[in-house]
């Protein structure tokens, strides 16, 4: 199966014209207006590609007209819906920028070879995200801040960490 990316979230129909209001999961809304389609998982967790008619951005967030969505009643059965993007209109990361997908789940280790944990969730602060890294007994939370996280290998899916005064 390809690999998809949450851009969005649905998180209730808006008007009477099939609109949808979405929370962007991503650090550039704008880059909804650039998608010519999204994907979306039914009840029977099967993709369904959705093109985009039209884009409105606002201050509340997205809002988001999909085609063969067009009523009420048909918006709000998207709600809770995720709004994919395949690898293919995925955004370009920068250095050192990853996927939350692709963090999750990493083995994290600090400089010392020390196994911390796995990396179950990330919480985006705005300031900087914020690693929750959890072993049988513990939880860590840890700055996802370069003087902190040292090594990300997303291929063997390993993360080496300096932990700070405190953490």
């Amino acid at each position: 199966m390809a690999d998809y990316y949450n851009v969005g979230k649905i998180t209730s129909a808006h008007g009477i014209k099939g609109e949808v209001k979405v929370y962007p999961l991503t650090n550039e809304p704008e880059r909804f207006y650039d998608l010519e389609y999204v994907w979306i998982f039914d009840d029977q967790q099967k993709m369904n590609k959705y093109y985009i008619e039209y884009v409105k951005i606002t201050s509340k967030g997205v809002c988001v007209k999909l085609k063969g969505i067009d009523t009420r009643n048909d918006a709000e059965r998207l709600k809770g819906a995720f709004l994919k993007v395949d690898a293919q209109n995925a955004l370009k990361l920068e250095e050192d920028e990853y996927f939350i997908k692709d963090l999750i789940g990493m083995r994290v280790y600090t400089e010392e070879d020390e196994y911390l944990g796995k990396l179950v969730e990330v919480f985006q602060t705005g300031a900087n995200d914020v690693y929750v890294i959890k072993d049988e007994k513990n939880e860590i939370l840890i700055p996802a801040i370069k003087d902190v996280v040292k090594k990300v290998d997303v291929e063997n899916k390993v993360m080496v960490v300096h932990l700070l005064e405190g953490l």
